[in-house]
């Protein structure tokens, strides 16, 4: 891959002015070879093998950022599904198991490992409820683990039970952590037809259909994309902020992968796929909100958001898809709402509700994304906030997630600080009225007729 002496000259820019960088690179290390009927053994095992892949993880990224000046903000593992792996054990407490997977992960000096996770769409296992049941303590006595789980495909419909018993976990997480805002929520995220190569976390995990190892790289460009827009100015149409749009996308997408070859030849692993999602920060300049403000609305929120985040979603795509044939995890917008700060003061002036963001989850990458609830929120009116954003992907082969964090003593209007990455929450209203006879009804959403492709 050549890159001419202009290209080189727009990528300093847009790493020195517009807040440019590699937002993860992600190790997938698959870790089916580490069942045993015994779970200490099994523990033991999932510590040393993570350890050795990953011991060199950090100094490489660390090498990349020296060698070419690109920063690389996060450091990630991503591993099987932990349901999958210590199955074997029939264990009934899969904790230890996140305590062997946060102990590689503090050893190696990444910031999250991914993976403690199990596919339910259409059905538990033993080795399902026992993670179902340890999730609320292994977020709550780790660091750096994240959790995942897949409640809905296109293919299998929506697994109602599940989605009802994951939203007493939510609530149970959150009271677990209550001195710190209910922030194992935030390590924790449900999705319908998840992807087997995510680079970003909560969601990051290794499907089965992966390599032994592999490196994924996700790429944030916000701040880029926005100054793209910017310089174009108010005159321009729709099609030429489309078509700014997707040229910028192809500049970072060869980025991306020109970063995720050179780590992994380093590693020595597999390159897998570069992720172009569009993944804010409280930064000031490195919001999505902002984009869809200089595409036309006067507030995120405002009639025209979903058809202008349409927009922005697709042309990252299809610059993306130009650029690399590696383009693969979620790829598009996010739009988490505390970790981007014009989503923050889109919601804080009443522009931005929890009905407009779901409207906004049927065109954007993932869906409803770090958003606070009141702390006394009921299980059931999650299980149909969640249920809601299930049948946007399922209906629409799509997939969508939520990461929802019922906030212990605080009502709606008020705000949380999580710091960092995961900033701030202003706690948004579900609404008065709730789905407690769904919530117990249970059973499956059968699959939409269009999944009968075969």
């Amino acid at each position: 891959m050549s890159f001419t002496d202009q290209e080189i000259l727009e990528t300093i820019r847009m790493i020195e002015l517009e807040t440019l960088d590699i937002r993860t690179t992600t190790l997938g290390i698959d870790l089916l070879d580490c069942a045993d009927p015994d779970l200490e053994s099994t523990c033991e095992k999932v510590y040393t093998k993570i350890v050795h892949h990953a011991r060199a993880l950090v100094a490489t990224a660390e090498g990349i950022t020296r060698d070419y000046g690109i920063p690389i903000v996060n450091k990630r593992i991503a591993v099987t599904p932990a349901a999958l792996f210590s199955a074997a054990s029939g264990a009934s407490d899969l904790v230890p198991v996140a305590r062997a997977m946060d102990a590689a992960a503090k050893e190696v000096g990444v910031d999250f490992i991914g993976g403690f996770s199990a596919y339910v769409h259409k059905g538990f296992t033993n080795a399902d409820h026992a993670l179902f049941e340890s999730i609320p303590e292994a977020l709550a006595v780790t660091e750096h683990v994240c959790s995942s789980v897949s409640l809905a495909t296109t293919r299998a419909g929506i697994n109602i039970d599940a989605t009802a018993r994951f939203a007493e976990i939510i609530l149970d997480a959150a009271e677990r952590t209550r001195e710190q805002g209910g922030i194992a929520c935030a390590k924790l995220v449900c999705f319908c037809n998840p992807v087997e190569d995510n680079p970003f976390v909560a969601g990051a995990h290794v499907g089965i259909g992966e390599p032994e190892t592999v490196l994924n790289v996700g790429v944030s460009g916000p701040g880029v994309v926005r100054s793209a827009i910017e310089r174009l100015g108010p005159e321009a149409d729709l099609l030429s902020v489309a078509e700014t749009i997707k040229r910028t996308a192809f500049k970072i997408t060869r980025m991306g992968e020109l970063v995720g070859r050179e780590t992994a030849r380093r590693l020595g692993t597999t390159f897998g796929i570069v992720d172009i999602s569009l993944a804010p920060t409280p930064a000031v300049g490195d919001s999505v909100a902002d984009i869809l403000e200089l595409m036309g609305v006067e507030r995120t929120g405002a009639p025209g958001t979903t058809a202008l985040l349409a927009l922005l979603t697709d042309a990252v795509k299809k610059g993306g898809a130009m650029a690399s044939s590696s383009v693969g995890g979620l790829s598009g917008a996010f739009i988490p709402v505390s970790e981007d700060a014009g989503m923050i003061e889109a919601v804080r002036v009443g522009a931005l509700s929890l009905a407009k963001l779901e409207a906004m989850t049927t065109v954007c990458s993932v869906g409803l994304d770090m958003i606070a609830v009141p702390g006394d929120t009921q299980a059931s009116t999650l299980t149909g906030l969640i249920a809601d954003v299930m049948a946007i992907g399922m209906v629409n082969h799509k997939t969508t997630a939520v990461r929802v964090i019922p906030v212990p003593g605080k009502g709606p209007g008020e705000t949380v600080e999580w710091g960092g990455l995961l900033g701030t929450g202003i706690v948004q209203d579900p609404g008065a009225f709730g789905c407690e006879l769904l919530h117990r009804r249970g059973g499956r959403i059968p699959a939409p007729i269009q999944s009968y492709r075969n």
